[in-house]
């Protein structure tokens, strides 16, 4: 996350060249994402740059390929985002890019047999199943929302967004502990499990923030 923080320490740099009018906006916020906080300044008249980390994890039970898994999710993603407020007030579209580094912990310890790839296993045999789940650290952004964090008026602001974070298809290797099952069972398995996961390649943002203007 460094090179996140790094971004947001320049953001008080690109305030300088935007519209000094309306100054520079640091503001926290909750959301799909994670929480965040971005710094926000003004480049012209209707168009604003937000640079922006988020972060947070949590765990969730999800089945792919009929096999029940514990994962445990951590949201890292930070980048910058271009608002272009069209009629010069709250309403904006935004576009922009995220280095995306959500990713998934897969884990699950069979009771009964399974069937991995064209096998089926004991519980002994598998012990426990275990894999990753990441995506492409590129990722484009297209949103709209509701708010200007460095308009004119009152310091304090509120902002509501809604969008799309298309982080590409998840990638899913698996391992096995006690190394009875075969890799290429372990591969077909991952491919199935990309393919059962396959609606996670276009991730929805929602967030609501708060922000003060300076």
């Amino acid at each position: 996350m460094n090179k996140f923080v790094r971004l947001i320490a320049l953001a008080p740099v690109l305030a300088s060249g935007g519209a000094a009018a309306d100054g520079f906006a640091l503001g926290a916020k909750a959301g799909t994402l994670g929480l965040g906080v971005e710094g926000t300044t003004a480049l012209s008249r209707n168009i604003n740059l937000r640079v922006g980390i988020n972060n947070y994890s949590y765990s969730f039970d999800e089945t792919a390929s009929n096999i029940r898994y514990n994962a445990d999710v951590d949201l890292q993603s930070g980048g910058l985002i271009f608002d272009w407020h069209p009629f010069a007030g709250t309403f904006r579209l935004s576009a922009g890019w995220l280095y995306n580094k959500n990713a998934a912990h897969l884990t699950t310890t069979p009771t009964s047999n399974v069937t991995i790839g064209n096998n089926t296993y004991t519980p002994a045999q598998v012990g426990t199943l275990s894999g990753d789940l990441k995506f492409k650290k590129n990722a484009p952004y297209l949103g709209l929302g509701w708010g200007n964090a460095v308009a004119k008026g009152g310091p304090f602001g509120v902002t509501f967004e809604i969008g799309a974070l298309f982080q590409g298809n998840p990638a899913v290797t698996l391992r096995s502990s006690n190394g009875a099952v075969s890799q290429a069972d372990l591969q077909r398995e991952a491919q199935d499990a990309e393919a059962d996961l396959d609606s996670f390649k276009v991730y929805p943002v929602v967030s609501l923030g708060f922000s003060y203007r300076f």
